[in-house]
């Protein structure tokens, strides 16, 4: 069976946590190695999940952002890296779907082979010289005219996912005038290559290397659509950043949790979960995890039932979720690493790879301090 072959959100999410039950044995050798899942890749396109926001005339389901939000945290509970990898594809091919920026000739080319044979994309935006691409900053990377279409070269960084990436979609700046355009890059094009350079410590799985574009040729409709730099729309989508995030701590809640009703000193009779202090410890994971999980899910049932024109309102709902949620995930962390104490900086814990890994949201766009002065601006209008 495949996600698409489901009738039922419930059956398919059951699937997914099937089908994802292996990665949380797995993560730990991705982690120590610094090498790319592509095990859990491919188990993920055995069931069809790249396909899951893919338009239905083009073979996919179009799924809601809730059920997307939804299926992201169970991916995210057993490896983190192969969430935020692979929700970046599933989110940018949901937007795409919905907003159809694309020339239509193109865009059902590409939701072919993805429903077909499983093809992934990501936006590749980032630039060692621009930062986020979120702050405004024009891309160094050059798109120049040819005969036939288009030359770009430049380099990009934080390419997440690009062991498997089949296309690149790539921010650069037109020699020819002062416009900013996204390009549509497919792997096997002359000139491509990835730079192996991704040595966090956090999210050590997502294989965020660098794409190195070399005199990369291009046909002319690629050019896919233009950009406004520092104008971005709501974007429904980016809510896999914090659902990625909140799977990670509820993995490091749960193992907190299992662990306190286990471990028994010999200074006391039972386990240290009949003692007050780590109960209260408990209750406080508990806690954020159900204040987050509503928050975020509110949010995304209030784009699924939103009018285009509501939710280009919606920035200041969608930053702060993203803000709420990711901080509260990495207070859950702290506190599962309080509940185990010095155990949890044991390099076989897994909670001392959650530590690390649900920081690197403060890192993922909007930005904390972007999202405070958006809402700071949006108060002051209001007065």
């Amino acid at each position: 069976m495949n996600v698409l072959q489901e009738t039922t959100k419930d059956s398919r999410l059951q699937l997914l946590k099937e089908t994802t039950a292996p990665f949380s044995e797995r993560a730990w050798s991705h982690n120590e190695e610094a090498v790319f899942p592509h095990q859990n890749i491919e188990d993920l396109k055995k069931i069809k999940y790249p396909s899951l926001t893919a338009p239905i005339e083009y073979g996919g389901m179009e799924i809601s952002l809730l059920e997307f939000i939804e299926s992201q945290e169970i991916i995210a509970e057993a490896d983190g890296s192969t969430a935020l990898a692979i929700g970046w594809h599933v989110g940018i091919l949901k937007d795409l779907t919905e907003t159809r920026p694309w020339p239509e000739s193109v865009f059902k080319r590409v939701c072919e082979t993805i429903t077909s044979d499983q093809a992934l994309l990501n936006n590749t935006a980032t630039e060692a010289a621009t930062g986020s691409p979120t702050r405004g900053g024009k891309p160094m990377t050059e798109a120049s005219r040819s005969k036939d279409g288009w030359v770009l070269t430049g380099r990009k960084t934080f390419t997440t996912l690009a062991p498997a990436l089949d296309y690149f979609v790539v921010s650069a700046g037109l020699t020819e005038d002062n416009r900013t355009a996204n390009f549509l890059v497919p792997r096997a094009t002359p000139g491509v290559s990835i730079d192996e350079t991704w040595d966090s410590v956090a999210m050590r799985g997502t294989g965020s290397h660098d794409l190195v574009l070399d005199q990369a040729k291009v046909p002319e409709d690629h050019l896919v659509t233009f950009l406004n730099p520092g104008n971005k729309k709501a974007a429904g989508w980016l809510l896999h950043i914090p659902a990625c995030y909140l799977g990670i701590a509820q993995a490091a809640a749960n193992h907190a949790t299992a662990f306190a009703k286990e471990y028994s000193p010999n200074t006391m009779e039972g386990t240290i979960s009949d003692i007050p202090a780590v109960q209260e410890k408990i209750g406080e994971m508990e806690a954020k995890l159900i204040q987050s999980r509503h928050f975020l899910h509110s949010v995304a049932r209030q784009w699924d039932e939103s009018s285009a024109a509501q939710r280009d309102a919606m920035k200041p709902e969608l930053g702060t979720v993203k803000r709420s949620v990711v901080n509260e995930a990495i207070a859950v962390v702290d506190l599962a690493m309080r509940i185990e104490g010095a155990r949890s900086l044991s390099a076989s814990n897994p909670l001392q790879r959650y530590y690390r890994d649900v920081r690197a949201g403060l890192h993922n766009p909007p930005m904390d301090d972007m999202t405070i002065t958006m809402l700071a601006k949006e108060a002051l209008k209001r007065y």
